[in-house]
């Protein structure tokens, strides 16, 4: 019978490719083993499983491995919002440290593997490794910048400011895990998006096509090859009918 977690049941966090990601520095021998047991649940989750529900009581959190997930919270009537998307590397749950309970729900976009931490382990192991302390607070740090970036986002008043800086902000989230810089390959539908930043679907799609035209980029499905990471990351007003066309048909469309 194949393996059903062939990641995560042959690695410990030694021989994890995040491991710089995820853990403080300098957390290496004795240290080590204790975070590596700590995080010994490890699983494999299919493309639409949730791994919280809004709601539910809080017992643990969980580092991406590999893959991605989404995050929405639904208001009164049922409707959902997405409000975040994860990406190996990130620690996810950290809405139940509040009051023991979920705020929010986590749902795999893509088949990925998840570290599960007990938090009641947890906060036994801060107290043995106090760097592993510093880092949660790290990470709550990062919820937060990650919030006022969305917000700055959402204040943009064009569309094509909003849907810009929400691929730079991917392109900088993978370049913490070693990624192409230049190449996107988007985990999320384009409803995904929309909803994250507030806009019609057909305006997402309509705004990834003009940036095409213009020599931003170049979109084949889900894959971007970034041309211009510049007029990404600029934040500013732009007319897309102004920009200089590059030769987008002539630069290749895959990625490595």
């Amino acid at each position: 019978m194949p393996d059903p977690f062939p990641l995560a049941s042959r690695h410990g966090c030694a021989t994890c490719g995040l491991h710089d990601v995820c853990l403080p520095a300098g957390v290496r021998g004795e240290a080590l083993a204790r975070v590596d047991r700590l995080t010994r649940d490890r699983r494999t989750v299919s493309r639409g499983e949730t791994l919280f529900r809004q709601g539910q009581s809080f017992h643990a959190l969980y580092v991406l491995r590999s893959g991605a997930t989404r995050s929405t919270i639904a208001d009164a009537d049922g409707a959902q919002q997405v409000i975040g998307f994860g990406l190996p590397g990130d620690i996810l749950g950290v809405d139940g440290l509040l009051d023991d309970t979920h705020r929010t729900e986590a749902v795999a976009l893509e088949r990925s593997t998840v570290c599960e931490v007990p938090f009641a382990r947890m906060e036994a192991v801060f107290t043995e490794v106090p760097s592993l302390h510093r880092r949660m607070l790290r990470v709550l740090g990062s919820e937060v910048a990650a919030d006022q970036a969305h917000l700055v986002a959402m204040g943009r008043p064009s569309a094509v400011e909003r849907v810009a800086l929400f691929l730079d902000g991917l392109l900088e989230r993978q370049h913490r895990i070693s990624r192409q810089s230049d190449c996107l390959r988007l985990p999320m539908s384009r409803a995904d998006i929309a909803s994250y930043l507030g806009l019609a679907v057909e305006t997402v799609s309509r705004t990834l096509g003009r940036m095409e035209e213009a020599g931003w980029l170049i979109a084949s499905g889900r894959t971007l090859r970034i041309l211009d990471r510049a007029m990404l990351a600029s934040g500013r007003p732009v007319s897309l009918s102004d920009q200089k066309l590059i030769g987008v048909s002539n630069r290749p469309a895959r990625c490595a």
